[in-house]
């Protein structure tokens, strides 16, 4: 199960002082809405005229974004953007295009792009120049992309400087799109062998873009930092392997900036065995449940002709829960869709039922943990830098790759899977915290110390930390706790409402947008929500029609994707001390101990509190 389809859904308020009507569940964050509360989606024509679908620049009308909380008619919706909408014709004369295939869309970004490439900011031809970056794979794979650009500048001269013109517009293209793809162009070895080609034409014809010189350097700039990816060239020197989120309880790894990781990075990983003893191996991230599955033989010395009988391995994942499920040997990127206590195991079919969860993650051992010792102040910092790192992470790519499965598959979303396992650990360390809390007034000033950690991330603008700690505090098992929250002062029992209001996901979260739009970066949002507005957008439209490009489609999602940019454009600047406590505190908070078991979370919640309600 894809780590944002495990967000739980989120529950009404039961503390005490609320009306004995119980509150409805909310909706879970991991689908679009379906509801008729939910808008109406961008799928069937707009009031007002047709379609539009080969308008290669945003239109007057766009399609209605996800974001947009009225189902129909202007009068609850929300204001619009602030940023005014692109005019019908810039300074560089970009227009509407005429209709055309996917094959066309190119050619006639290529006309559009000024001479030199001398258009403005906010340009049409700029945003359609990002929009289609951004947004081919989901119509033409990267490969037939850069070869069809490629193709436009090995085009013989035309008269009055035509060609020309064409081959500065093929350089603006291609240093944009090495801008924005970087570090994944590392992963795609065809794509790397037709951006050298291309290179190596352009440099040899540098003598044309004299006006240019900037460009022709930073495009050579470029090049040498991406490190491309080419079959016939010797491979690069073997990468340090890298600790993988969670694998390792290790203080020295735990306590490193957090770093990208690429399909082909090499990580260490335990393989448990069916008596729980293990094997450590050493793994490409992207590698498929076959060469794991090779490792571990090799390991535990099998024999080839033994691994091709009845009794040959299987790879197993096993839940706290007890819940298993069988690997396909096709299957890749197994590490980082894991479960938060879910582990790998090597097993063969005949001792598939023997499997159980190890034990240290179906028990809970109470006692005071570093939670108790730390200022609300130093926690709530501390996850807030590590979320940042790890929002920094994040290709903006992966976004549209997560939810639209491109060429590319889920080989490179390691770093948002990662994100989202980390956003479903919060919610479940908050329940785990108060529930291995025997004492009533030990747990009662816990919670109290979670609403403060909660608001201070609220301040931060770590929305991320914010939204999971209200919701982990909105688990079933802990919301019962009557007693405990009978104990809260009023203020912080007052706090918690507006915390709940802020997260409602009434009209589809209007509240939180309504705040995250006052907002001025750096800021980490609520990452689920993005994908759901996202998926909302892939699942209300079609990405082709009759063979066109819906290209109001591309522009909505590419501008979800510079809405990420923008939250991201400045740095994170918090003060945090170097000391040996704020390092024990900065070692707890990224290496958090949780019990994901829904199970065992009602078991202690009913030991601390039979009666509840």
């Amino acid at each position: 199960m894809k780590p944002l389809e495990k967000l739980l859904k989120k529950p009404g308020s039961h503390l005490p002082a609320r009306p004995a009507a119980p509150a409805p569940r909310r909706q879970s964050l991991s689908r679009p809405p379906a509801s008729p509360e939910e808008p109406a989606g961008p799928a069937g024509p707009q009031p007002g005229g047709e379609r539009r679908w080969l308008e290669l620049r945003p239109p007057e009308a766009p399609l209605r974004s996800p974001e947009d909380p009225s189902p129909g008619g202007d009068r609850d919706r929300e204001p619009p953007s602030p940023e005014p909408p692109p005019a019908a014709r810039c300074c560089c004369g970009c227009g509407p295009a005429a209709p055309a295939p996917p094959e066309r869309l190119l050619t006639a970004l290529l006309e559009r792009l000024p001479a030199g490439g001398a258009h403005g900011r906010g340009c049409g031809a700029e945003s359609l120049l990002d929009d289609i970056v951004l947004t081919h794979s989901l119509f033409l794979p990267t490969e037939r992309f850069l070869q069809q650009l490629h193709q436009h500048f090995v085009l013989p001269r035309w008269e009055d400087g035509a060609g020309l013109r064409r081959k500065r517009a093929v350089l603006a293209v291609l240093l944009h799109f090495l801008e924005t793809y970087k570090g994944l162009l590392q992963e795609e070895e065809s794509a790397g062998k037709v951006i050298k080609e291309l290179y190596l034409l352009i440099m040899k014809d540098a003598s044309l873009y004299r006006d240019l010189e900037d460009e022709i350097l930073k495009l050579h700039q470029l090049v040498e930092t991406v490190e491309l990816k080419v079959a016939d060239e010797t491979p690069p020197p073997s990468k340090q392997v890298k600790p993988l989120f969670r694998h390792f309880r290790r203080i020295d790894s735990c306590l490193q900036t957090r770093v990208a990781f690429r399909g082909s990075d090499e990580i260490f990983c335990r393989v448990y065995m069916p008596d729980h003893s293990y094997v450590t191996i050493r793994s490409r991230l992207s590698a498929s449940v076959q060469d794991i599955l090779a490792s571990v033989t090799e390991k535990l010395q099998y024999s080839e002709e033994q691994s091709a009988r009845e009794d040959a391995l299987i790879l197993v994942t096993v839940a706290s829960s007890g819940e298993k499920a069988v690997l396909q040997p096709s299957e890749e990127c197994v590490f980082t869709t894991l479960g938060i206590n879910s582990h790998l195991f090597a097993c063969t079919r005949d001792t598939f039922d023997s499997l159980v969860p190890l034990p240290e993650e179906i028990q809970g051992v109470p006692g005071d943990t570093e939670i108790h010792r730390v200022e609300p102040e130093d926690i709530a910092n501390h996850l807030t830098a590590f979320h940042w790192e790890l929002f920094r992470c994040i290709h903006e790519l992966e976004f549209v790759d997560y939810v639209f499965h491109g060429e590319r598959g889920r080989r490179e979303t390691a770093n948002l899977e990662l994100l989202l396992q980390r956003c479903s650990e919060v919610q479940h360390w908050v329940g785990t915290e108060l529930l291995l809390c025997e004492s009533l007034g030990k747990r009662a000033h816990l919670l109290k110390k979670l609403i403060k950690i909660a608001a201070i991330c609220k301040q931060n603008q770590d929305m991320l930390s914010f939204y999971a700690i209200v919701i982990g505090l909105n688990n079933a098992a802990i919301s019962r706790l009557r007693l405990t929250w009978e104990k809260l002062p009023g203020k912080f029992k007052n706090l918690f409402r507006k915390f709940e209001n802020l997260t409602d996901p009434c009209r589809n979260h209007k509240t939180y947008r309504e705040v995250l739009a006052k907002m001025k970066p750096p800021l980490i949002p609520f990452v689920p929500l993005i994908l759901k507005d996202l998926t909302f957008l892939h699942e209300g439209s079609k990405t082709l029609l009759d063979g066109l490009v819906n290209v109001e489609k591309l522009h909505c999602i590419a501008e979800k994707v510079r809405t990420i940019r923008k939250y991201r454009s400045r740095p994170l600047c918090l003060e945090l001390e170097a000391s040996p406590s704020q390092l024990q505190t900065k070692a707890y908070v990224r290496q958090l101990r949780v019990i994901d078991n829904q199970n065992l979370l009602f078991e202690l919640s009913f030991k601390l509190e039979p009666g509840g309600h």
